[in-house]
């Protein structure tokens, strides 16, 4: 079989809180080539941080730093209307507290991943993508950022000379724009492990360089292993964007 090259496969992980546990991190990371971890202010605590950057060296994933509005209550899922400045902040400070967990498990942030409504925001609101490219540059320019293609963060990344990384979603529904189907819509998750895996191979085959699956899916260990499987029957071979 001819040789397809590299893609990376991550999750979101470490999405834990005080004595809710999260998803099922500890198997999926075997699995994984990269680990989106919760810096705190979506989900995550000091003591998951550390566990989670633990893991994720132990498995040999690339640690990115999952950064989010502050909303622990509504799990990071709700638009917050940010000044640019106060949101530039937000996200140096989740980068930095995420990097010190990281470099106690002999390991570093390697990348960047807004979650939730934040990721969804920035693929149109111009604002709120510069504000948080402009996060990521105040602290280390060289990061990557993961998200959508086509979105308003690519533009302002490719305007500040920061490599952006085309991301696709194994287990959403995509509107025929290229974006992702809401939540809140009937069929917006893809729970079918061989659905997800044939929409992972299209995916791959029209050039994103990473594929993601959600903990929080339900069955998303079966859903990345059989991701995983298709990936590499296709010629692929899985390894992280960020060295």
């Amino acid at each position: 079989m001819s040789h397809a090259g590299g893609v990376d496969l991550n999750s979101d992980v470490g999405e834990g809180f005080g004595h809710w546990p999260g998803g099922p991190d500890e198997e999926l990371m075997p699995l994984l080539t990269s680990v989106n971890v919760a810096c705190g202010f979506h989900a995550g605590d000091p003591s998951i941080m550390r566990r989670t950057c633990h893991f994720a060296r132990a498995h040999n994933c690339a640690i990115g730093a999952q950064v989010s509005y502050p909303d622990l209550a509504g799990f990071g899922r709700r638009f917050i209307d940010m000044r640019p400045t106060e949101l530039t902040d937000a996200v140096v400070y989740q980068l930095g507290a995420l990097e010190a967990f990281a470099h106690s498990s002999d390991s570093r942030v390697r990348y960047v991943k807004p979650h939730g409504a934040l990721y969804n925001t920035i693929v149109e609101h111009e604002a709120q993508a510069l504000a948080v490219v402009d996060g990521l540059r105040d602290y280390n320019a060289e990061l990557p950022m993961l998200g959508l293609p086509g979105s308003a963060v690519q533009r302002a990344c490719e305007a500040a000379g920061v490599r952006f990384v085309t991301e696709g979603f194994a287990d959403r529904a995509y509107t025929p724009e290229g974006r992702l189907v809401p939540r809140t819509q009937a069929g917006a998750l893809i729970t079918d492990p061989a659905a997800a895996a044939n929409q992972a191979v299209r995916l791959a085959k029209s050039g994103v360089e990473s594929i993601c699956v959600h903990s929080d899916t339900p069955g998303a260990v079966a859903i990345v292993g059989a991701v995983s499987k298709a990936l590499i029957a296709a010629g692929y071979q899985l390894q992280p964007f960020a060295r």
